[in-house]
């Protein structure tokens, strides 16, 4: 494992407890793209000021950026040198989103009320729509990185527990 890691996957799959309790094992610097993207009052950030944010994210040494954004995933997979994909089945990640409704949580600014219709969608199809972007990214820029898929919460348990 490197120093420059992004975490990816379907919303729901547990990227951001995954990336903290990588955190608290290395000590390396952890970012949410949900942080960097959302305000507080649910509106957005402009494109320009996201991708500055996460270019001077990228320019540091060491950094565990935690998010899947596809628009920004080929730099973000140009600079790191660990990926871990979190790609498990659509009902792990819908479970997922309805275990933290109403959780006040430290990588995204405001609490989650529900799992809305538009959410569930995104979810559902994810696997359909974003994962083989996801796969041909991680073919195209593999040199020179370490890419290690899960396919269950209990293989990424596993491999935290063995750091």
């Amino acid at each position: 494992m490197g120093h420059k890691i992004i975490v990816i996957g379907c919303p729901g799959a547990g990227k951001s407890t995954f990336a903290r309790r990588l955190h608290s094992i290395t000590n390396i610097p952890l970012h949410y793209l949900d942080m960097i993207w959302h305000k507080e009052d649910r509106t957005n950030v402009s494109q320009e000021e996201f991708d500055q944010t996460l270019l001077e994210v990228m320019h540091s040494d060491t950094w565990i950026i935690d998010g899947n954004y596809l628009r920004s995933m080929e730099v973000r997979l140009q600079h790191c040198d660990t990926v871990f994909l979190l790609d498990y089945p659509v009902e792990v990640c819908l479970q997922g989103v309805r275990e933290r409704v109403g959780k006040k949580r430290e990588d995204m600014p405001w609490v989650e009320e529900g799992l809305d219709d538009e959410f569930r969608e995104r979810i559902e199809k994810f696997s359909i729509e974003q994962f083989p972007t996801v796969y041909h990214l991680l073919e195209q820029y593999k040199e020179g990185k370490d890419i290690i898929i899960f396919k269950s919460r209990e293989e990424a348990e596993h491999y935290l527990e063995t750091l």
